[in-house]
């Protein structure tokens, strides 16, 4: 194989083209999604949708909420989830903070589930800071094995 410094991941013209894309990652443009699929930068919660043969599987990364404040509905083939982080308990009223990277606020999440979801079979868990939601999909769009005559 062929390797030149334009294809190179550790060549300068490699790394700088890593670091773009990692900058794009981050902010985006004007901070906007890079993605269909994805939501501006510090969108809280985050995120991962993902799927089995069985369900769909929601994970919201949300430590710190009290899980009776957090409101899950399924509407329409729409997930849904509100809640509020608050701020921290205050200190010091000169305090002055020079970093805050904890995000908090309301927040309302919304995600679109495919077709094939039964929104009479939906579980919801919370624990160790992560929200999981699981949604069963119908038995029609479920793999079937076909016996071979």
């Amino acid at each position: 194989m062929l390797h030149s410094s334009l294809t190179h991941p550790n060549s300068l013209f490699g790394q700088f083209d890593r670091l773009h894309r990692e900058l794009d990652e981050i902010f985006g443009v004007a901070g906007m999604p890079t993605s269909i699929r994805s939501v501006a930068t510090g969108t809280l919660p985050q995120i991962n949708v993902g799927r089995t043969s069985q369900s769909v599987e929601v994970y919201a990364f949300a430590p710190g909420l009290d899980a009776s404040k957090i409101e899950v509905t399924l509407d329409r083939g729409v997930l849904r989830l509100v809640g509020e982080r608050s701020q921290p308990a205050p200190g010091n009223e000169r305090q002055r903070f020079y970093a805050r990277e904890r995000s908090t606020g309301r927040f309302d999440r919304t995600v679109a589930l495919p077709d094939d979801v039964d929104p009479e079979q939906v579980k919801a868990s919370y624990r160790d800071g992560v929200l999981q939601v699981s949604i069963a999909r119908r038995e029609a769009a479920q793999p079937k094995r076909i016996a071979i005559q």
